[in-house]
């Protein structure tokens, strides 16, 4: 789907970049206080579920502190495997894994917290999400958010949110629910900004967390080569060269730049260790899109 609207509007002479290696792995803080690293490993491709704990162990030996996973990717076992793999302590990991709607309600979402904990290996998540709202039903919406409150009060989360929530399903929940959302994640990218749902997410102290940063969903959709296509946009492979980044990398900094929190997704060593490479060039926008 072509998406003009929300088109990046900046071009190569309002971007300058800056070498600055002090920060490799930033952190952004929560709502709740919670820390949480601003890039890492999405690993979303049923295709590639095999490769899952090698991707998972091959992120984490580069400086990947974060993983996000979801029941419906059906890797969540993997991602276990991976995490026991890499000889990393516990502690330093933060792993997101989300709540399908077929499990929402009350109970049906505590047993799938349960389920998806037991795969994962894990004694705690340190970020559970609704995966989708659900307007045909949004009770059993708000009833799931109200499940994670509970293992969220119960020490089994360290911090809960949402992902694909529009400003208006945020109102709905938050009139209906006490604890505010600390992450909303959603498509996001430098063709598609969605700079009214992050401004929202902003007053409410949510933070943005970009899925498909690099504008997967729309090559995915047979648009490769359009102007939607951030990777194909001529001032991305313009500062690509310029800087001796790949058009990925620029990408991602965009992203760093916006205080997003944003996990690419890569099964291939070279591309996972490319992407976490992003920290000693910035962008400097002279008007932010």
């Amino acid at each position: 789907m072509l998406r003009a609207e929300a088109m990046m509007n900046f071009d190569a002479d309002t971007l300058c970049a800056l070498r600055d290696v002090s920060a490799k792995s930033p952190m952004l803080t929560l709502n709740n206080g919670v820390a949480m690293p601003v890039l890492g490993l999405g690993v979303l491709d049923r295709s590639a579920r095999e490769q899952t704990a090698r991707a998972v162990q091959c992120a984490i030996a580069n400086g990947y502190r974060l993983i996000d996973t979801a029941a419906a990717y059906g890797n969540e076992r993997q991602v276990g495997e991976g995490l026991r793999g890499s000889g990393v302590d516990r502690s330093e990991m933060f792993i997101t894994t989300k709540l399908w709607m077929t499990d929402y309600g009350c109970e049906p979402a505590f047993r799938a917290f349960d389920l998806s904990r037991r795969k994962l290996g894990l004694d705690y998540v340190d970020l559970y999400l609704l995966h989708w709202p659900m307007p045909s039903d949004f009770e059993a919406t708000v009833e799931a958010y109200r499940a994670a409150e509970k293992l969220l009060a119960d020490g089994k989360v360290r911090a809960i949110g949402v992902s694909n929530f529009s400003s208006a399903h945020l109102s709905a929940l938050i009139d209906r629910t006490d604890v505010i959302p600390a992450v909303n994640q959603v498509e996001v990218h430098p063709c598609f900004i969605q700079q009214e749902l992050r401004e929202t997410n902003s007053h409410l102290g949510i933070a943005t967390e970009s899925w498909s940063p690099l504008g997967r969903s729309v090559r995915g959709a047979g648009a490769s080569g359009d102007a939607t296509d951030p990777l194909a946009h001529p001032t991305i492979a313009e500062l690509a060269a310029k800087y001796r980044k790949t058009q990925a990398q620029v990408v991602l900094r965009w992203h760093m730049d916006h205080g997003l929190v944003t996990i690419p997704k890569s099964f291939r060593p070279q591309r996972i260790a490319e992407n976490l490479d992003i920290f000693d060039l910035y962008l400097l926008l002279t008007a932010s899109p």
